[in-house]
Order: C-alpha cells, then structure tokens, then sequence
C-alpha cells in the first residue's frame, strides 16, 4: 500500500505523463515538449539542454550525459554512455613530467565532450521530435536569459577571482565586470548561437535521422569541431580533431539485479552504476522492514552494504573497453551472500573493507587480478556536482539521465559558450587502478541514472546529482518506495546517510576511513548507537545539498497514474498532467 501522507511536498500526480528534474523551468520546458506531441525522449533531452543552461555550475552542453531509456513497445532499458574518452596523446607520464605527478584543474583533465553526442544520439535512437524542435526552450532562456535564483547567484559570487582569469569566460559569468546577483537575469548569447548552429546543419538532412546526424557531425568534425581543437592547443591541452571526429557515445546493455518483485537497472561499470544492484543484492536476503525504517540496525546495515559495493568498485570498475569487469560474479546472489556474510552487525567497519572474490561465482576466470588495494589517505575539499532528470511519457516510455560537468571549472571554448569536458579529473594515475589514465579510455564516472520495473513494468525512473552520494541517496530512497511503502515524494524527503570510508571518484581521490554523514533530521538516539557501533559521524544540517538531491516517477502498478517526486534540497520540481 503506497502511503500518500507525511511529506512536506505533495505528491505531483497526472494521469498521462510527468516530468522531474533538478531545475523548475527545465521540468516545465519537458512538459511544454511532451504536450507538443513529444515522447519522453524529446521531452528528457529538451529538459537536459534546458539544465545545461539553467545550470551552467553544475552541467554543460560540452560535458557528459549518460542516459538510460526504456521503451514501453520493444520493452527494453538501453543506456547510451554519453561519456568521453581520454586524447590518443595523454599517458600517465605526460602528468608526471608537466605536472609532477598532479592532475591540476583546467584544460589538463579535459575529454572529449559527449553530452551533444548523447543528446543527438538520444532523438536518434529513441525520439520523434528534431534537434530544432527539443532545443528551442533551451535557446529562449540563454539568449533571453533567466533570473538568477540564489544557489548559482552564490557559486557565481565565490568563483569570480577564477573566471576573472579567463578571457572567454569573464564577460559571461562577470558582465559588467562583476557576478550577476540573485534575480538578476542572465544570458549566454554563445550558447545560443552553438544551438541555432546545430539547428542550421541539421536542416541540411534529408530527413529527420539524417538531420541529426549533420547536427552531430558539425559538432565534432565540422566548424565547431576545429574550434575546440584550436581552443585545447592554445591552453596547453591534448584533445585534437582527430579526437573529436573519432567520437561516438556507446550503447550499452545495462546492469540489472532482482529485488523482491522489482527489476533495477543501472549503467555498466564505466560509471559508477553497478553500486546499486550490487548493495541491493547484498541487502536481498534481510528482512528490512522489520529493522524498522531509519532505525540505528537499518541505517547500520545499509551503509555496511555500501561499504562492501565500494570496495568492489574502486578495486574492479573501469572502462570495460579496456579491462575485464568481473560483473558476472559481482552481481551474483552467492556471491552477494558471501559478502553479506562479512557485515557485523554490532560493528561497523572502521575503514574500506577489503575487495571481494568473485572468481568462484563466474563461469570463467579470464585472469583476474583480484590482489587487494589499500588505499592512501589523503584529505580533499568536495568533488563537482551534477544534475538530474527523467521523463514518463502517456505511452509509457521513460527517460533518465544525469548531465554534468560544470563551466567553472575550465575555461570556455571562445565563442562557444562551453568549455570542453573535464571529466578527467575522475580518472586515476596509478596504473594498477582500473580507472587509469590511458589512450582513448573513458575515466570511471559518478553520475549513473537508474529505472525500475516491477514484475515487467515500468515502475520508476530515479536518479540525482551528489558525486560519490548518487547511489547511496538513490538506494535510500528506493528502498523507501519499495520496501516502505513511501510514495516518491516522502520517500525522497526523508533524512539520509552517506559514506566517505571509499576513495573519492575526484582528483586527489580523498579518502575518510569510517567517515559517515549523517542528516540532522536522523533521530539523535540513532545517532548515538551508530557512533557506538564505530561510525564515524559527521552531522550535516536537515535538508543538507550534500545529501544528493533525487528525482523520481513512479508508475502507479494499480491505476497507471503518474506520481512525481523532487527533492527540496535544491531546486527540484516534478510536474505532470
């Protein structure tokens, strides 16, 4: 029985589609797409592009998108990588000889942009509408612009030494000279332009398939192409043309693991996805319920679960063109069992636990290196963040996906209006680590957006931004809907835990052994047993960001109604009809 009380939010509902993501005027841009006879496809893109705008902090139009899709008449989850790989020129030594050793910020953690890619890719495969069509929301609020709200206002503020250090970027973000303040309205004319010039090739189509493939060809092998390519020189950098044409986002089958009656999908190892099928499998076998929601046994449990899939993350996940991941045993009931089997439950591990075994539980060894890692402390100031949205459409299709990589953070490519992707700063110069720096690979990324289905159904797409936080807040508020009965709404508002006893995904890679983060609006006697119980907590403020802001549909299985949840910690909004 879904519980339609306790939240501070309603509930959004309607009977026929529903958007959530992690800007307002993003989510109305999707409904204004989907009421225009658009699928949830072209209304999840046109929402994306709309947060690349909305949120330039946080995403851009030059960064990552990873997707995941299903579609309700071949019934099947896809997901496209929207991830770029590593120049055919770094190597690990190419940062010990310029660097020392470092992975200093800027142009020096750059791969190839792929959120275009993704996007483009996305109404290929999967939408109705153009690229013109789904961008034209996006191209209203940048060369009209948008009033600041108070967060980006805020970011604007405390980035401006940085930016007043890049040419291209200082007249955007300090016009006049000075950080737009909150309210204000801001525009950015370049990014403007980029769009009216990938609407202008995709004209030359002769259809609407080939129009999008134009878009994506001027993107990366036409004018624009070139101006990156100069752009990467000019600051010292190592992505090329060659680079850039050779491009293309991947498409992938996802993971995917049993939970009661539901069937949760994730991204491949590439990200940071499989975390969650992994805990979930960990988890399968106890009786959360009775634990009792929010409880110092159930929150025990889940951050030991967790412990457990980090581990297993930082010693095997990587880009699975270059190793081999040894998904089939991770993911395996047996050995989710044997690794259930290492939680105490009266005691929490005071550091990363060691990595699993999955050989005995794979048809096949292959080889595997399975020599455990220790990793180093080292203490760093928080990662980037990231952003969110996903779509169910009146014919049930679904749309999720988790754009990133912000434009304070290198400077923008001139005339662009973007700047090219640092993602990088998640890779890794240890060679021995999966997720090392190497030709052509894709770093390991965080944001990984995810869908359920119960007994076949479409039942949730979810996801959030929150680096290293995405999966731990996004199997928090799953279990609340799955195991507690919480609509989305309440399931998203309620408090939340989350774990640095892992190596953090961005450059230097922190590490706080025992390290858990707990949200003030956690009852203080639970907060007292799982400090007993050897966590080391760190009490965030009610209602804290860092607690990773989540977007939910669900698909009610009895009615078909759509119920939309947004988080309150940001600027979250759902909104359906």
């Amino acid at each position: 029985m879904v519980q339609w009380y306790g939240a501070y939010r309603p509930a959004v509902m309607g009977g026929r589609a529903m958007v959530s993501s992690t800007h307002y005027l993003a989510t109305a841009a999707g409904v204004e797409i989907l009421k225009a006879g658009g699928n949830a496809t072209d209304a999840g893109v046109a929402t994306g592009l709309c947060i690349n705008v909305l949120e330039p902090h946080l995403t851009t139009f030059g960064g990552v998108a990873p997707i995941m899709t299903w579609d309700a008449a071949t019934r099947r989850v896809e997901t496209i990588s929207g991830l770029g790989r590593w120049p055919a020129a770094i190597s690990i030594d190419w940062y010990r000889d310029n660097f020392g050793g470092e992975m200093p910020e800027g142009i020096a953690r750059t791969v190839t942009p792929a959120a275009a890619g993704a996007w483009l890719d996305a109404l290929a495969r999967h939408g109705t509408m153009t690229f013109a069509q789904v961008v034209a929301p996006a191209i209203i609020l940048a060369e009209g612009g948008f009033p600041l709200y108070p967060r980006l206002a805020a970011t604007f503020a405390s980035e401006a030494a940085t930016v007043a250090g890049w040419p291209s970027s200082a007249p955007v973000f300090l016009p006049g000279g000075r950080p737009p303040r909150e309210r204000e309205i801001w525009r950015q004319p370049d990014l403007a332009q980029t769009f009216r010039r990938l609407a202008e090739a995709e004209r030359g189509g002769a259809n609407r398939e080939a129009g999008l493939e134009a878009a994506r060809q001027r993107f990366y092998e036409g004018d624009l192409a070139e101006a990156m390519a100069r752009h990467s020189a000019a600051e010292g950098g190592l992505l090329t043309g060659e680079d850039l044409a050779r491009f293309r986002v991947g498409h992938e089958a996802p993971v995917r693991t049993g939970f009661r009656d539901f069937e949760v999908f994730a991204c491949g190892p590439w990200c940071q996805g499989p975390v969650i099928p992994q805990a979930l499998a960990i988890l399968s076998g106890d009786d959360l319920r009775a634990l009792g929601h929010n409880s110092a046994d159930y929150l025990h449990l889940v951050a030991e679960a967790l412990k457990l899939a980090f581990a297993d993350r930082d010693r095997f996940y990587g880009d699975p063109d270059f190793i081999d991941v040894p998904l089939e045993g991770l993911l395996s009931p047996s050995y989710a069992a044997a690794r259930r089997e290492q939680i105490d439950m009266a005691r929490a591990w005071p550091e990363m636990p060691p990595s699993g075994d999955p050989r005995p539980f794979m048809a096949r060894d292959g080889g595997l290196d399975v020599s455990p890692r220790r990793p180093d402390l080292v203490s760093a100031p928080p990662g980037p963040d990231t952003a969110y949205c996903c779509v169910v459409d009146e014919r049930g299709n679904a749309f999720s996906a988790t754009p990133s990589d912000g434009a304070l953070t290198a400077p923008l490519v001139p005339g662009l209006g973007f700047p090219l992707s640092t993602r990088g700063s998640q890779g890794w110069l240890d060679p021995a680590h999966p997720s090392a720096v190497a030709p052509n690979k894709r770093p390991r990324l965080t944001p990984n957006p995810a869908l359920a289905l119960r007994e076949g159904e479409l039942f949730m797409p979810f996801g959030c931004p929150g680096g290293d936080g995405q999966t731990q807040a996004m199997l928090q508020v799953f279990l609340n809907v799955a195991e507690f009965g919480m609509n989305p709404q309440r399931a998203i508002e309620e408090p939340r835990v989350v774990s640095e006893s892992f190596p953090d995904s961005f450059w230097p890679h922190g590490y706080q052994p025992g390290l858990l983060n707990v949200e003030g609006r956690i009852a203080p006697g639970v907060r007292a047993e799982l400090a007993r119980r050897g966590h080391r907590l760190n009490e965030w403020p009610a209602w804290h960001a860092a607690a990773c802001s989540v977007c939910a549909i669900m698909v009610d299985p009895e009615t078909g109604t759509r119920l939309g949840g947004a988080d309150p910690r940001r600027e979250c909004y759902a909104l359906g009809y």
